[in-house]
């Protein structure tokens, strides 16, 4: 996807740079200083951050917000607008993005209020279908910078994520540091990585070959400005590097930071042309395919969004399912545990909500239950099919009951054989949720009610109401439920919730109902 964007965007090339004639950029670059440039993985917004705009949300003294451009049908990028739920007044960037994009890293700690943060670390936001979410916090280790100068970059698992920081153990000005994703939130203390890299002046903007082999950074150590310089990594430990290479193709009399490879391009800032400040430039290499690495045969996200499929996550069979989880008395929102399942019961992936949002990659054809937990709710579970690869995300929304005495909850996947008491096999899972409660909450009792539309005789239906109660109760009690805890009544069509006199409403009327009365 991104490469065949770009080669659209970027048709006319002369030389080694873009044409003057055709600035895909002209709407972008401003008398501001723009640098950070990232694509998402889709190709088709640009994030970028620009330090001192009046419409920063830190005003004219903002040191950095991201904003963001969007592709557009004639190749170039439209005017930018901030991207504000991703910005307080801290220097904001774009780390990058895990797993699609959707998921988005970032520089630097947020506040709930949006105001500054004295603590460093990374961030994670995920988009939903009302914008990117209030970015979640990270905490690294004795991760500290005294610089105002800052940069990075993390691999699309999660697994590894480089930094310039002026900290512990520089040898000069800003140093390129790593650190390593240790699962569950938890990262390594920075590392200087050494210093075949790392001079006594400054090393900025680093970035990664999708093997994490290759490192590029800018640096002003070698005595001919700030340029771009690769190296290769010669073991696991991190400190032994190649001597660096400058990427002559690249570098000029002004500024250069900010690189990325995008193939068949490279993306980055200069203050060449500009107006002493950074402009976000485009250079193609049509063999820059074979000076990159490719991606991993295999990738396992160790990130809150576990992956545990190891294939390629920007496979085209994979898509995006996200959404929200809400108090379903209040509307507010709930962290909650989403745990994606095959229909057998075998787990595949699981993912914590944040500030109520959620977004997990799974493949894009298959039939899945999506199981939603959280202490003091009743958990909730959704059967999600999925028939085509041609979406790229799909949204759910879950609205989970508080347990306390008086809540009913309606069982609309325990279904019978028509005019009997026998379970339909789909019933089982929804069932198993109800056992699954009633262990983990053993204080609770509740009552079970049956219902039915309103055709036929009324006393037939209260009958039948009756009976579908008492197979429900017996599943209960046969699965260990104590049968004390379990009373019951058939109701009929005596308590309708929707219209019977359509028949495509009809069907909410015959339901299976508990309600608790106890806790």
């Amino acid at each position: 996807m991104i490469k065949s964007i770009l080669l659209s965007s970027l048709l006319l090339v002369s030389g080694s740079l873009i044409s003057q004639s055709l600035d895909i950029f002209d709407k972008v670059n401003s008398i501001y200083d723009e640098q950070n440039p990232v694509l998402s993985p889709d190709g088709r917004t640009l994030y970028f951050t620009r330090a001192n705009h009046p419409e920063n949300v830190g005003g004219e003294a903002d040191p950095g917000d991201i904003w963001y451009s969007l592709i557009q049908p004639d190749g170039l990028w439209s005017s930018p607008q901030n991207a504000t739920a991703l910005n307080n007044s801290n220097w904001n960037g774009v780390l990058g993005f895990v797993g699609g994009s959707d998921v988005i890293y970032l520089y630097n700690h947020y506040s709930q209020s949006g105001g500054t943060t004295k603590s460093f670390g990374i961030s994670r936001s995920i988009k939903t279908t009302g914008g990117w979410s209030i970015p979640e916090n990270y905490t690294i280790p004795y991760f500290t910078t005294s610089s105002k100068i800052h940069g990075g970059y993390i691999t699309s698992d999660a697994s590894t994520a480089v930094f310039s920081l002026e900290s512990y153990g520089t040898k000069g000005g800003e140093d390129i540091y790593v650190c390593f994703n240790k699962g569950n939130g938890n990262w390594s203390e920075p590392k200087n990585i050494g210093s075949t890299i790392n001079t006594k002046f400054q090393e900025f903007s680093p970035s990664l070959s999708d093997d994490t082999k290759t490192l590029y950074f800018a640096t002003n150590g070698t005595g001919t400005g700030t340029d771009f310089y690769k190296t290769e990594r010669l073991d696991e430990s991190w400190i032994n590097w190649s001597d660096p290479l400058p990427l002559i193709l690249l570098n000029s009399d002004g500024r250069e930071m900010g690189l990325r490879l995008y193939s068949p391009m490279y993306l980055y800032t200069s203050t060449t042309d500009s107006d002493g400040y950074g402009d976000i430039k485009a250079f193609i290499d049509p063999n820059l395919d074979d000076k990159i690495e490719k991606p991993k045969d295999s990738v396992e996200v160790v990130d809150p969004v576990v992956i545990k499929e190891k294939k390629p996550v920007f496979d085209s069979r994979y898509i995006t399912l996200y959404g929200n989880t809400f108090n379903s008395e209040n509307k507010n929102a709930v962290e909650t545990k989403i745990t994606l399942k095959s229909m057998d019961g075998e787990s595949i992936a699981s993912v914590n909500s944040h500030m109520g949002s959620y977004a997990l990659k799974i493949e894009a054809i298959g039939n899945y239950r999506v199981r939603v937990d959280a202490p003091g709710y009743v958990s909730h579970q959704e059967t999600l099919e999925l028939q085509s690869d041609e979406i790229k995300s799909f949204e759910m929304n879950f609205y989970l009951q508080p347990i306390h005495v008086g809540a009913t909850v309606n069982l609309k996947d325990v279904l019978f054989k028509q005019s009997r008491a026998e379970f339909l096999e789909s019933s089982f899972a929804e069932l198993n949720l109800v056992v699954d409660f009633m262990k983990d909450n053993p204080k609770v009792e509740i009552r079970l009610e049956g219902h039915t539309d309103n055709r036929g005789v009324e006393k037939y239906n209260i009958k039948l109401s009756k009976e579908r109660v008492e197979a429900v109760k017996d599943y209960l009690v046969k699965k260990g439920i104590s049968k004390k805890r379990i009373s019951g009544k058939g109701y009929g069509g005596s308590k309708p919730i929707a219209d019977n006199e359509n028949p495509e409403t009809r069907i909410l009327n015959r339901r299976v109902e508990f309600t608790i009365v106890k806790n």
